[in-house]
Order: structure tokens, then sequence, then C-alpha cells
């Protein structure tokens, strides 16, 4: 394979104080599926849909809905008729406190596990706050070859792209994380700017160029 030069540069990890803030605003109501289920009514108060397609990959947004809104939309997109997609949809907008985020590291929805115990690399898709950065979206993942291709991908389609790894909280290398829980143990996960997610709400085309870019960046590696 030809090796290129990045137009990147990995995010350098954040302060004690920044790492904190991060924490306090990940922070979950419910800390498993069986406890949301407990207390949610699906059809209600959430909407689980999956797509599963003869492809090594899967694409989940395991916040979608009004949880992290845009990441549903991005992930279909993205998966296309081709890839195989997860989502777990909010149906209502409520206060961050009360919403039905379960972190990364312990969404344990039975469909979302089946799908990805059948798929080799997951790729998930997350919303983070604009911050002091509304416009970059951060790449991470324990594949850190695939999350170059996507960086690059997503570079030479007009986006600006930032690899994330250790020491960083959205860095997405925790082996529990839901995008490295595909049989290679290794996904990506991207981190999308509440900004930028909102404008590909309404902005199709630029959509259609962001899941270009992503869809480049994983046929590269496959």
């Amino acid at each position: 394979m030809v090796m290129r030069t990045h137009p990147f540069h990995a995010a350098a990890p954040l302060s004690a104080k920044e790492r904190l803030r991060y924490l306090r605003h990940m922070a979950d109501q419910y800390q498993s599926f069986a406890a949301l289920a407990a207390r949610e009514i699906e059809g209600v108060h959430y909407r689980v849909h999956v797509a599963e397609r003869p492809s090594p990959i899967a694409v989940v947004a395991p916040h979608g809905g009004w949880i992290e809104p845009g990441t549903s939309h991005v992930a279909t997109a993205i998966a296309g008729a081709d890839y195989s997609l997860y989502r777990f949809d909010s149906l209502a907008r409520r206060a961050r406190e009360n919403t039905m985020h379960i972190t990364s590291t312990r969404f344990d929805e039975p469909r979302a596990l089946a799908l990805i115990a059948a798929s080799e690399i997951v790729l998930a898709i997350h919303g983070r706050r604009n911050g002091d950065d509304n416009a970059a979206i951060w790449v991470g993942g324990r594949h850190e070859a695939l999350r170059d291709e996507i960086c690059a991908a997503l570079s030479e389609g007009g986006f600006t792209a930032k690899a994330v790894g250790e020491g960083h909280p959205l860095s997405g290398c925790d082996p529990a994380n839901i995008c490295n829980r595909g049989r290679s143990g290794a996904g990506v996960q991207i981190e999308m700017p509440k900004a930028l997610r909102l404008e590909l709400l309404f902005a199709r085309p630029r959509l259609a160029l962001l899941a270009k870019a992503v869809r480049a960046g994983l046929a590269a590696r496959s």
C-alpha cells in the first residue's frame, strides 16, 4: 500500500481541567440498557433501527435522535445500502441530565451487541459539544490505520479532521468502547461538533460529501 502524508495532526491530550469538564458532561442517568428499559418504552420514548447487510463493517449511532442530534442522519448516510447500520434514537428532547445517553463503554442494547458481534469493524458516530473547536471532526478508536485513512479522506473532502488518541477523553481507545467490540477488537469513533451536526441536518449536499469521504476511507482499508 502506498503511504501518504496526512493533512492533519493528532490532537494534543487535554488538560486536567478540560478532562474534568468532559467527564462531568458525560455523566449518565442510566448505567445500562436494562436500567433504561425498566423506565422507558420502546416506540414511545425511543426507537431502535437495525439493518444487517452482507458487509464486514457496521456503522452505529448509539446516541441518536435527540440524544446527540444529527448522528443518526450521519450514520445512515455513511452506511448507505452497503454497510450494516444500527441506530438508537431518542424520540423526545430532554434536559441533559434526563437523556437516554448510555456511555459507549457501557452501551449494551442487545440488538446492537448482536450486530457488532457479527461485524469485523465498527464505525461509531457521536456528537460532542462545540467547545473551543466548532468545526473539527475528532476521529479516534483502536484501529489507527483506518482512523488515519478516514481523517485523510475527510480532509481531502474539505472537512477539518483531527486524529485523537490515548490521553484524550474522547479517544475511543478503551477496548470496552462500542467501536472496539467488533470481531477485530479495533474500530473507529467519530466525534462531530454540534455546529457541524446541525449544519448537516439541513445541508444535504454537504452531508453527502461527508458520507462519501468517510466511505472512501473505509474502502481504502477493506
